[in-house]
């Protein structure tokens, strides 16, 4: 655990209202440089589902507060927040203060029903409108840490300071340096009895914008269009609806997601939350951008935190963390799912990763051979040579030999692919010697090296005229859906079952022990066509 993260317990859970509806607003920024536009921006924030309209008028040139502010908030088709963030506080204005705070003060007059005041200038600003504040008004009172986040101890007081200003809603804004930091203002807005708004910027921190309608924030910022933001890791407002499902995340809400880094391509998020809400389980699954699993575990430890997937590089440190393996993984030395046991708390690691690339070059085995699902494994007796000797390598030969396949192993160093074959069984050699490897004809390759993946596509593992000698041909890759390796195989006249077919199997079964229903497959294939 790191020094000050506090674990995310079961206990902080229950100070909140389990059954009260998710009430946390969605806030649109509009930036643009001129009136016209910012209003062009809000009828299109509007368009996309927010609640609410983020007024930067720093952004604003040749901005006359009583002119400007009177039309954006006049016209405005959504309830208003003006904020005028100076330099010193990550914005764009570099003037004079007072007259900043004097065009707040207009804004107030003219009706904006949220205003934004840095902590700094609070007191300053609360005593020029003493016996002036309308009722509607509501005052922000915010913070911004671009460098990191503090620990709790530092978090607490900074609220506290914040409320002592008679501050209606408090907003803090940190950094995170670890997906680790978000805990720490979870923990803040479970406790809070005021309205309160709780981020952590950067891509580490997207679970908290996310999540923040578990915790009971206020509200919590999304995007008109992906990356024109405001701050740091602010995701699109259409991604919070339809991804991520924001309107029905509750306090109770399950959370899953996968466990990787980087993680930015991955697909997953889109199948797993399609599923969970046409199977009506009340669950997310989101991108975890984890730098160390084990801090990451031990921090997240809340009985809401419930199933994980893993992908590179920390299948194997994924392992290390489970407290009960299941015995194919434990084989294979890894795992790419981990399920809580709801009664104890305990982890279980599974490797369905075996299972779901198995299953796909069984299936374009016997469409090949014209077999039924009957007759057996149409891998046994064959000679099956699996490029790469991770994790992913490891999962595929173990799978392999499980079905009768006299496997091979090909590695860039032979020494990692002996210890492979050492384990599993079969022959090491490796990926210069594959170039002329050719014992016979008819035989099955399967891609487990990263080689191919994007950005770097136009790479292959394996050269053209190397592939002649397969009849079929597999990349675990799916981003991109053909690779240069399986362009280049099909060329040569071999069948060739795409990476999506696995992450199609394996995302079943893993939907299924997430939730505990059967996988709606026909919606997760075609939601998984939509983005490859």
């Amino acid at each position: 655990m790191t020094l000050d993260t506090l674990p995310l317990a079961a206990s902080d859970l229950h100070i909140m209202d389990r059954s009260r509806r998710n009430s946390t607003l969605i806030c649109a920024p509009v930036m643009a440089k001129s009136v016209d536009q910012m209003l062009v921006q809000m009828g299109k924030a509007k368009e996309v589902g927010a609640d609410l309209v983020e007024i930067r008028v720093d952004f604003l040139k040749n901005f006359s507060p009583r002119r400007d502010l009177g039309l954006l908030i006049k016209q405005s088709p959504l309830p208003t927040l003006v904020t005028y963030r100076p330099s010193w506080e990550g914005g764009q204005y570099k003037g004079d203060d007072k007259q900043r705070q004097d065009a707040l003060r207009v804004a107030m007059e003219l009706g904006a029903d949220f205003i934004d005041v840095e902590l700094k200038v609070a007191d300053e600003f609360y005593n020029s409108i003493k016996g002036k504040k309308p009722e509607k008004v509501k005052i922000i009172v915010s913070s911004h840490n671009y460098e990191k986040t503090p620990s709790s101890e530092e978090i607490g007081d900074l609220v506290a300071r914040i409320q002592a200003t008679g501050a209606d809603i408090v907003k803090i804004a940190t950094t995170a340096l670890d997906i680790t930091d978000s805990a720490r203002v979870f923990q803040v807005l479970v406790h809070s009895q005021v309205p309160m708004i709780a981020l952590v910027m950067g891509e580490k921190g997207l679970i908290s914008r996310v999540l923040s309608a578990k915790y009971g924030a206020f509200l919590t910022f999304g995007t008109i269009e992906a990356g024109v933001v405001s701050a740091p890791g602010q995701p699109t407002v259409r991604d919070l609806l339809d991804l991520y499902n924001f309107r029905i995340i509750g306090a109770d809400t399950k959370v899953h997601g996968e466990i990787g880094n980087p993680i930015g391509h991955v697909k997953s998020p889109h199948l797993y939350n399609a599923a969970f809400r046409s199977i009506n389980f009340n669950g997310i699954y989101l991108p975890l951008l984890v730098d160390n699993v084990a801090n990451f575990i031990d921090t997240y430890n809340s009985p809401d935190f419930a199933g994980y997937s893993y992908t590179i590089p920390h299948k194997e440190a994924g392992l290390k963390c489970c407290d009960e393996i299941d015995p194919h993984a434990k084989k294979i030395g890894a795992i790419n799912c981990m399920i809580r046991n709801p009664a104890d708390g305990k982890l279980k690691g599974y490797n369905v990763d075996y299972l779901g690339a198995i299953a796909a070059i069984e299936e374009g085995l016997r469409a090949l051979n014209g077999s039924s699902n009957g007759s057996g494994s149409p891998l046994a007796g064959k000679l099956f040579v699996v490029m790469g000797a991770g994790a992913a390598g490891t999962a595929l030969a173990y799978g392999g030999k499980q079905k009768g396949a006299r496997v091979v192993v090909a590695n860039r160093t032979y020494d990692k692919a002996k210890a492979l074959t050492n384990k599993v069984g079969g022959e090491a050699i490796t990926l210069a010697e594959l170039e002329t490897f050719h014992p016979e004809d008819g035989m099955v390759l399967a891609n487990a090296t990263s080689v191919g993946m994007e950005p770097r596509s136009d790479q292959t593992p394996l050269s053209k005229n190397a592939l002649k000698n397969y009849s079929l041909v597999f990349d675990a890759i799916y981003t991109p859906k053909w690779t240069r390796l399986l362009q280049e195989a099909q060329e040569s006249g071999a069948s060739v079952v795409f990476g999506t077919e696995m992450f199609l199997n394996q995302a079943f079964v893993q939907v299924e022990k997430f939730s505990g229903s059967p996988a709606p497959k026909h919606l997760i294939r075609d939601v998984l066509a939509r983005y490859t």
